[in-house]
């Protein structure tokens, strides 16, 4: 499984990323380009430990049994449902968005895994920061496909 904390696979993200554009279309999902990029950036905050989504009750139940899903080689499943709070609905502007999100990427390779947070995942819950290092590499890359880069 790739990860995120090893160069090679960043410069890989960040390499797609580029290849973005903003007419870029979902193959699936109901997300604009901009939108996608604003929940990546979303979801950096949270593996980063600027943001604290609450656990929700069915993560505290099953959250545990599932997690290896979320860094595990098995794609992402589409249209899977997402943490309430980093749900994009609202307009973004695409620029701004891609260079925030590459920033973070970028930000979040460089302070390594000791810098990951050890706040427990909102689904998922307690998370190595292999795991967290996997599962950000996996969340990018099957957002991504989701537009076809």
């Amino acid at each position: 499984m790739k990860n995120i904390y090893n160069y090679l696979h960043t410069e890989e993200i960040l390499n797609r990323i580029d290849k973005l554009t903003l007419n870029s279309q979902p193959i699936w999902g109901k997300m604009d380009v901009a939108q996608m990029l604003a929940h990546c950036s979303s979801f950096q905050d949270i593996a980063m430990g600027n943001s604290f989504p609450q656990r929700g009750w069915l993560g505290i139940l099953i959250g545990q049994f599932v997690k290896p899903m979320f860094y595990n080689d098995k794609p992402l499943a589409h249209n899977m449902s997402t943490i309430p709070t980093i749900l994009i609905t609202d307009e973004k502007e695409f620029e701004t968005e891609r260079e925030k999100l590459k920033q973070k990427i970028k930000t979040f390779q460089n302070n390594g895994p000791e810098n990951c947070t050890t706040h427990p995942h909102s689904f998922f819950g307690k998370l190595t920061s292999e795991q967290w290092g996997k599962g950000i590499y996996k969340h990018l890359d099957h957002h991504l496909k989701q537009f076809g880069v």
